[in-house]
């Protein structure tokens, strides 16, 4: 299983949200996709943040008060985001996943968004290489 990096297990049909786009807009495609999270870019294709299910809670909770649901992505997008290298051991992101609460990682390649892996990928991995 060490001979396999990430980049062989990476999901590349990748969803992506835009920092200017309506939370509403961005919560129904993480239902319609059945997605529970998914990469923030900029116009470049830079990966600026990650928009999660848990984030969307934030505009539940911030509508309860203001009663209204208008937050854009950037507004509630976690802005702290941790990318793994697409040459990355299965092992490392294993470990990587178990000392996080993240479901999801962003994967670069050179420096550029090439997909993502999740916990489920890491898990089809290993059941894949045995």
């Amino acid at each position: 299983m060490e001979q396999f990096t990430v980049k062989d297990f990476t999901s590349t049909d990748l969803i992506t949200f835009t920092p200017d786009m309506n939370v509403i807009s961005a919560m129904n495609i993480l239902i319609n996709k059945n997605i529970s999270g998914a990469p923030v870019v900029d116009k470049e294709g830079n990966i600026i943040g990650m928009l999660s299910e848990k984030d969307c809670m934030k505009t539940i909770i911030y509508s309860s008060y203001y009663r209204e649901m208008g937050n854009l992505v950037s507004d509630i997008m976690s802005k702290h985001v941790i990318t793994v290298d697409a040459t990355a051991s299965i092992i490392s992101i294993a470990e990587l996943f178990l000392n996080s609460s993240f479901r999801r990682f962003p994967v670069l390649e050179n420096g550029k968004l090439i997909g993502q892996v999740s916990r489920r990928d890491i898990l089809r991995a290993v059941l894949e290489t045995r």
